[in-house]
């Protein structure tokens, strides 16, 4: 069961990583740091004082300049394989016991494409709260993310099978979302084909 678990809280990490990259690793270090999160081998650092106070500062910065209009535009494009990378390394570091073949091709797969998946279309939402506001609409976009990042980490740390349906959820949601996005495409490149 702990391994299952390790899993879970790998996954929820990984997707709140897609939100904000270093709100996660500081809930998982203050976590690791108080014993309430097991750490993998080679990953005890995060537990440690001085990382925590590292992603402390990293994440009161990570969040303050999301707050800036078109900075965060800037950061969204930049931060996109972070946010990978990242999403591999915590899903990597909290899933124990496992044989480093299965974990890392777990946490490359599970928690690099979720973390990848929800930072794009995090992404999207703040160009197009860019486009549709000029920028002003972003701090909402902005604060929605933090807020996202910080319950989707407690969650998944605390309790991992609730994270993983949140996940999940979020996943389908974003598959009939694109699903409905490119039907709509295909039907209006054929009705301008068919107008030519």
């Amino acid at each position: 069961m702990e391994l299952i678990l390790s899993i879970f809280i790998g996954i929820g990490l990984a997707a709140a990583v897609g939100f904000r990259i270093f709100i996660p690793f500081l809930i998982a270090s203050i976590a690791a740091y108080t014993g309430n999160l097991e750490l993998s081998a080679y990953f005890g650092w995060i537990g440690t004082l001085p990382a925590l106070i590292l992603f402390a500062v990293a994440t009161v910065v990570e969040i303050f300049s999301y707050y800036i209009p078109w900075v965060d535009n800037f950061l969204d494009a930049i931060n996109h394989p972070l946010a990978i990378f990242a999403g591999i390394v915590l899903s990597g570091a909290v899933v124990t016991d496992f044989p480093p073949l299965i974990k890392w091709s777990l946490a490359l797969i599970a928690g690099g494409g979720i973390a990848g998946t929800i930072h794009a279309a995090t992404g999207l939402i703040r160009l197009k709260s860019s486009a549709v506001t000029g920028g002003v609409g972003n701090p909402v976009v902005a604060t929605a993310e933090a807020g996202s990042s910080i319950t989707l980490s407690l969650i998944a740390i605390f309790i991992p099978a609730v994270a993983v349906l949140i996940v999940g959820a979020m996943i389908v949601y974003l598959s009939f979302m694109i699903k409905k996005k490119l039907k709509k495409f295909f039907n209006n490149l054929y009705l301008f084909n068919n107008k030519i």
